[in-house]
Formats: C-alpha cells, structure tokens, sequence
C-alpha cells in the first residue's frame, strides 16, 4: 500500500493550487503527486505537493495542520505552573528544552531567581537531550537511506540518555522535570556516576558512527551536493540551528544571548560552508561532541545548594514541610488551586533547541493564567526551506532532504 496518489486536476481544484504550480502543470505536461500525509519517510503527519517531470521534483508544497493540537490555547486555559506540562508534547525529541524555555519566561515575567544548582542541571539535562535527539535524527536518517546498523546503534545510547532521565524525573520522555524556579527535586544520588559513564563511553561510539557513514561512498554519493542552501537564502527565511551552521554562519543562542549560565563553559560552534546535506551531517555529528565537553564541565563545577528558588510567592514550599507546617500545606495548596499572579507584561525567550531557536512569548494580564502563549519554532520555519531544496531533484533525495531539515511535526502543527 503507498500514499503517494497522482491528482486529478478538476476546475476547482485548478483555482486553488495554479498559483503554486507551473504553467506546464496546467498543461499537463507534468505530474502532480501527493507524497503523505501518512507516508512513512515524511517523520510525521507532512503532505507534499509534488510537482514532478518524471523522477525530476519541479516544485515541492508543503500542507501542514494535520497533527493541530492547539496546545497554544489550551496553556491559556490553565495557570502557569500547570501548563508547563503541555511543553514537553510540543517537539517530543526535546522535551526537557521546551520545559527550560518557558519556565524561563515565566521567570523572566516574574523576575524569579534561579539557584546555581539548578542551572547547572538544567545544562546538563538539556545538553544530554540534544545528543538524545541528533541520535535519533542520526539513526533515522540513516535509516532512510537503508543503513540499518546505524539506526540501532544510535537508539542504543539513546536510551543511556532516556535511563538518567528516569532516574531523575520517574519519567523517560515527558519529564516536565524543570519548573519555575528551578527543579522538581534535586538528582538523585547515582545520577552523577551515570551521567560520568556516558561522557567516557560516548566518544568511542560517535566514532563507530564515523566509520560507517563519514567516507562511506554510498553515503557521499546521496548526500554530498544534494539540497545546498545559500547563507542569504537562510537568512531571508530565517533558518536557524545546524541548518543555518552548516551554510557556514556561526549563529547560536548559547554563545549569541548567553542563558542558564552557558557563557561558564567553553564550547565551539561547529561551521561549514558547503550547506549541503553532508554539510548538515557534520555540523551535527560535531554537535554531539561539544555538548559532551558542556556536560562534563557542568559536572565538573557542579555547585551544591537548592535546586528550586526560595520565593514563596511563585514557588511552593518543599514537600517535607508540608507534614508538619500547616502554613506551608495551606501555602501549597493555594498556589496549586489558585495559581500565582504575576505582574502585567509581555516577554520573549529563546533558547538553543536541537532543531534552532526555539522561543515562547508570555503576556499576563495580572491573572493567574497566561493571557497569551505563543511559540517560535525551528521545525515551522526551517520546513518553508524545503521547497528551495528539493527543486531540481529526484524524488529518492527528497525523501534525504525531509531527513536533513530535522522537522518534528508536533513542532510544526502545535
């Protein structure tokens, strides 16, 4: 069974797409095919237009809204600390970097401190979870080009990483493990022993991903000068993350608006010129590595202290007062029940996601719920590049090129 199904052109159908197509199309000179919205190499609920002239991709649509959540809405119908759970269903490959940018909205809204702790194991946390993700985007890409070895070698120290998230939030995806203020709760005790493991047996394995696929000559034939993006095309769509870096402009928010206390640690961005799909392979393979030196630093300098902030305004008392202070059971259920009241404002945060910069802007009215919740994210805007990539290929590397964006649908639909 395949969900690619040539179109059918009816007059009214005609009026809605000519715009989008080409003369020839109208013609019939050449095919349009739709590719998903179920077809399996498309990462998610995607449909593509595509207009073809044999093997060769004339023009490439992008339909979305298949996978709409209205995640944005249903944040503003609950108060801020509840909605938090929300963010970790956005792009479910980074979910702990969706918590860290909009509890430091709300931060940044209420001007809530952090303690030191719990930067660092917000560093840690999220720096682990952009190898967990470019393992997965790794292993799937490659998996899209029949390399299978590649796929479950990559999924085998993903789930290392899915394990230390367990330890620390019971949960291993949907953690919703960093609040405003902080933490949930500290690591546990073996947390750091677990973390050190991984740092000593990861660059081995990111080398055993090398040797299969950096010279592999099946490999370079289906991806170097496939799907080249110019710098000022990336700019004027405004492409941001590996995307952006691999058209050889070092854009990143940990080192451009330094937050959580990345300007402590010393790391380098990795670049390339030739913004191809190769390029894009690189920059990411590179990636994995200095998010490695980041955490071991974190490790390294790792402070001792409280991991959430002691403003009992916005953040509830520890759980072990509760039992015995009636103050601090009355004080958690007010603020569980009733919520808090930040002041009047808007705000704008971004942080460095795995995909480019992801962004949450937070308005409050003064009421316990956000008035209004609205996410920037890389997938939606690194997806409108796809049509630029794909034109003047074949369709079996336009199955590459999807891979190569990094798109998570859940991201794009919201």
């Amino acid at each position: 069974m395949t969900t690619e199904t040539e179109i059918t052109l009816t007059p009214a159908s005609l009026d809605e797409i000519k715009h989008l197509v080409s003369e020839r199309a109208i013609q019939g000179e050449t095919v349009l095919l739709n590719m998903g919205p179920q077809h399996p190499s498309t990462h998610g609920v995607l449909r593509l237009l595509l207009e073809l002239d044999g093997e060769e991709v004339v023009n490439c649509i992008p339909d979305v809204g298949f996978l709409h959540t209205g995640i944005e809405k249903n944040m503003e119908a609950k108060t801020y600390e509840k909605a938090a759970v929300m963010t970790d269903r956005l792009d479910y490959l980074n979910n702990l970097g969706n918590n860290l940018v909009y509890c430091m909205a709300i931060e940044k809204l209420a001007d809530l401190d952090v303690p030191p702790r719990a930067q660092a194991i917000r560093v840690i946390l999220t720096e682990l979870q952009r190898i967990s993700s470019h393992l997965v985007w790794l292993g799937t890409h490659a998996l899209d080009m029949a390399a299978m070895s590649v796929f479950l070698y990559c999924f085998r120290e993903r789930e290392i990483i899915l394990d230390i998230f367990e330890m620390c939030s019971g949960q291993r995806m949907m953690t919703t493990f960093f609040r405003p203020g902080g933490l949930w709760r500290d690591v546990p005790a073996d947390f750091e022993a677990a973390v050190r493991k991984f740092v000593q047996l990861f660059p081995e394995r990111v080398n055993e991903y090398e040797r299969l696929l950096t010279k592999n000559p099946l490999f370079l034939r289906r991806t170097k000068g496939i799907g080249v993006l110019k710098p000022e095309t990336a700019l004027q769509y405004g492409v941001t993350g590996p995307m952006l870096r691999a058209s050889g402009i070092a854009h990143d928010l940990r080192k451009a608006q330094p937050y959580s206390g990345y300007d402590l640690y010393d790391f380098d961005i990795p670049t390339f010129t030739e913004g191809d799909t190769y390029a894009r392979y690189l920059v990411r393979v590179e990636e994995m590595r200095q998010s490695l030196r980041i955490v071991e630093q974190a490790l390294n300098k790792l402070p001792l202290g409280p991991v959430r902030s002691n403003n009992r305004k916005y953040v509830p008392p520890p759980r072990s007062e509760i039992g015995v202070s009636m103050e601090a059971l009355i004080h958690h259920f007010k603020l569980w029940t009733e919520g808090f009241l930040p002041p009047k404002g808007s705000v704008y945060v971004g942080v460095e996601s795995p995909r480019g910069e992801l962004g949450v802007y937070l308005e409050s009215d003064g009421g316990p719920k956000p008035y209004r919740v609205h996410w920037r994210t890389p997938s939606f805007t690194n997806m409108q590049i796809l049509p630029i990539l794909a034109k003047g290929h074949l369709v079996a590397d336009l199955v590459v090129l999807i891979g190569t964006v990094d798109i998570v649908l859940g991201d794009v639909d919201r």
